[in-house]
């Protein structure tokens, strides 16, 4: 397996790499019927887009998704749909300096030693970059989800240890962070500037809800839907950690805690994040990635060359200061993926 597939019905494989003339995804499995136009991904790829934000990298793409194939007369046909983002803002020899030393932190060590091999350019297929591709598919998926009303809000909860205090969703989008507390997001932006000074990065959290899911998605046993949303979420390069619902604080309840009491009108509580035994409980889903700082900084680490003899590296290049808050779409799309895989794979037994 080559990894860069995932999903059982819908199914998506990505390609591209960061300074190749492109990236693009194919996805298979998408019913037919559904209406779509580019213009109904561009909203997902410009909250992902690099240039937009003053904290972020001043590399400039314009991520406009074309539609190669799967799609006539404005309607997916439930052929393969191929979806293509040609890269505009390459500027490779900014990373020349990075032909022969690995950067700490970052995938380039591990490329190496798998393939014997790696594109030094941004990271090549370990570049954040690469999540363009996954963002596009992602709004397909959506698309598939619509009919059956189900959403999927995500949002920064956390950044820096600055965490949201309110959840107000009508203001996530009104920020640079996508943070749903107006006043965290000003504490937030302070920060930014203060490591952005000291030439370091910072990490943060986001937060996924999902609205609508309907009880019975998910397979036992080893195929639970809160295993792959783990999987789909921990495959973005920055994730390290995920939780669902109350996540690690149900190692310090008790079983009268953190069982959620059901009524006539559903869950009392929600400890569970809308799973119980790997299947959806109708319950909103609650997902939560912890996000690591990015690993190019420009203050001096140490590291080794090609020839394993240790260097210093000051890395210079376009580089944001968070993944934050790009990484949002790119979770929501990975809860999207994985939601209308199992939406489809639940309409094959029932």
């Amino acid at each position: 397996m080559a990894g860069n597939t995932f999903g059982q019905v819908f199914r998506v494989t990505t390609w591209g790499e960061s300074h190749g003339p492109a990236l693009g995804v194919v996805i298979d499995g998408c019913p037919p019927r559904i209406p779509l136009s580019a213009a109904d991904l561009e909203e997902e790829l410009a909250r992902r887009r690099p240039g937009v934000q003053a904290h972020a990298t001043p590399r400039r793409e314009p991520d406009q998704v074309e539609i190669l194939s799967g799609v006539f007369e404005g309607q997916t046909t439930g052929t393969p749909l191929s979806l293509v983002v040609y890269n505009r803002d390459v500027r490779s020899r900014d990373y020349d300096a990075l032909k022969e030393v690995f950067r700490p932190g970052h995938g380039d060590f591990t490329y190496q030693a798998k393939y014997g091999i790696r594109d030094h350019r941004g990271g090549g297929r370990a570049s954040a970059r690469e999540t363009v591709a996954r963002v596009a598919a992602g709004a397909v998926a959506q698309k598939v989800l619509d009919r059956d009303h189900i959403q999927v809000v995500a949002y920064t909860l956390e950044l820096g240890g600055i965490r949201a205090q309110n959840l107000d969703e009508g203001i996530i989008w009104d920020n640079h962070f996508f943070c749903p507390d107006a006043a965290a997001a000003q504490v937030m932006a302070k920060r930014v500037q203060e490591v952005k000074a000291q030439g370091d990065s910072l990490g943060g959290v986001v937060e996924v809800r999902v609205k609508g899911c309907p009880p019975g998605l998910g397979e036992p046993v080893f195929d639970k839907l809160d295993a792959a949303l783990a999987q789909a979420v921990m495959s973005v390069g920055a994730v390290k950690a995920v939780e669902i619902g109350a996540g690690l604080a149900v190692a310090r309840m008790l079983g009268s805690e953190n069982n959620d009491p059901i009524t006539p009108g559903g869950f009392a509580s929600n400890n569970a994040g809308g799973i119980l035994a790997g299947i959806s409980n109708g319950a909103e889903i609650v997902v939560r990635a912890a996000v690591k700082p990015i690993p190019s900084i420009s203050r001096e680490q140490q590291t080794i060359d090609l020839a394993g003899q240790p260097r210093s590296l000051s890395i210079k290049g376009r580089h944001d200061i968070s993944a934050i808050p790009r990484i949002v779409p790119v979770i929501a799309a990975m809860v999207r993926l994985t939601l209308a895989d199992f939406l489809l794979r639940q309409r094959t037994i029932k």
